[in-house]
């Protein structure tokens, strides 16, 4: 296993994280995600540990709260020491019929926290983060609460998730000015398949060396290896009933056209090139995995040995490259002189 730092902080967790959105399951949509039940989850989450993850991660609204429970019960019962382990939790959902049991406002933030600590056994959350955008709460508001929890020891590392860059790197500001304690992560989409975080969360991260960790590495399912141009609704499959994320299915089917032959070189699935392509992008701190069965998570695990070429890389970089937008193809014609080493000044040898 790899390990990097979580943003700028000194915190090592795993490249790999395990995620509990198929723990438990229930009824409705969460049926659809997964019905991994006590003793599933107790061996998936040993095939984690065992593998050198450190890192899981979860969310209040999750099978409504039972995620966070069975992943709690999991670590007790496998007798695993809380400080071996790093556990991110979420919270914005709606987690009951109230007007304010939803959103980022204190007064959720302050109600939900208590209730994940409940759940998941323990009192602290390592990484704590907003689950949404609340387009009604102040970004301040929220920051503050965040603050208090991390002042309180309730919470030790805060992120957001599914944020816009602006207001991500807003916020990164305002705590700056105030004294607040900043979001040190983002989890966001990110796959082969779907490249959009390029444009400007990735220059971002470098400029505030906030960590990005990654949900749904396999963009649903689809680079998995089931789904071909011949047979997009396979059965058993998550993606057959649920058509998330968003993503151009054409050039989905292009991908991997290329990503074949090169799992095939490997002797290995497409799902494991995918998760290693993703491992090998540099502002990438941590991809999450959401393995129902053992032998799904042995296949996602063994993507960081897998070492792909330079030539490999370049392949997949060129068929899921995305199409220029502006301002992103002004900025290099604009700035290509000021790349360009500055001529001597009159007279000096500068």
């Amino acid at each position: 296993m790899q390990y990097k730092t979580l943003g700028d902080t000194g915190l090592l967790v795993s490249s790999l994280c395990f995620g509990c959105m198929t723990f438990h399951g229930g009824s409705g949509f969460w049926s659809v995600v997964g019905k991994v039940d006590q003793a599933g989850a107790d061996a998936l989450v040993k095939g984690s540990l065992d593998a050198g993850v450190n890192f899981f991660d979860t969310a209040d609204v999750y099978s409504e709260g039972e995620s966070e429970k069975t992943l709690g019960q999991s670590l007790k019962n496998l007798g695993i020491a809380r400080k071996d382990v790093v556990i991110a939790t979420k919270v914005y959902g709606r987690t009951g019929p109230g007007r304010n049991d939803v959103g980022a406002s204190r007064g959720h933030i302050m109600d939900a926290v208590e209730a994940s600590l409940r759940r998941l056994g323990t009192d602290h959350i390592d990484l704590y983060q907003i689950h949404g955008n609340d387009a009604i709460t102040p970004i301040e508001e929220t920051l503050r609460a965040l603050d208090t929890l991390v002042q309180q020891g309730k919470v030790r590392y805060i992120g957001a998730s599914n944020w816009e860059a602006w207001k991500l790197s807003r916020a990164i500001t305002v705590s700056e000015l105030k004294g607040y304690a900043r979001f040190d992560t983002l989890q966001a989409y990110y796959s082969i398949a779907g490249r959009d975080l390029e444009r400007e969360f990735i220059p971002m991260f470098r400029h505030t060396k906030t960590g990005l960790l990654v949900w749904s590495p396999l963009a649903g399912g689809l680079l998995s290896g089931k789904f071909t141009r011949e047979n997009q609704k396979p059965e058993d499959s998550r993606r057959s009933a649920f058509d998330f994320p968003i993503v151009d299915k054409e050039r989905v089917w292009r991908i991997l056209d290329v990503m074949r032959p090169i799992a095939d070189a490997h002797g290995c699935s497409p799902a494991r090139v995918a998760l290693a392509w993703l491992l090998h992008q540099p502002a990438v701190t941590s991809a999450i995995i959401g393995a129902k069965r053992s032998d799904q998570l042995q296949d996602n695990l063994a993507a960081v040995d897998l070492k792909l070429t330079s030539d490999e890389l370049e392949q997949l970089d060129t068929v899921s490259r995305l199409p220029r937008e502006y301002p992103g193809w002004m900025l290099p014609f604009q700035g290509a002189n000021r790349l360009e080493p500055a001529a001597p000044r009159p007279g000096t040898d500068e």
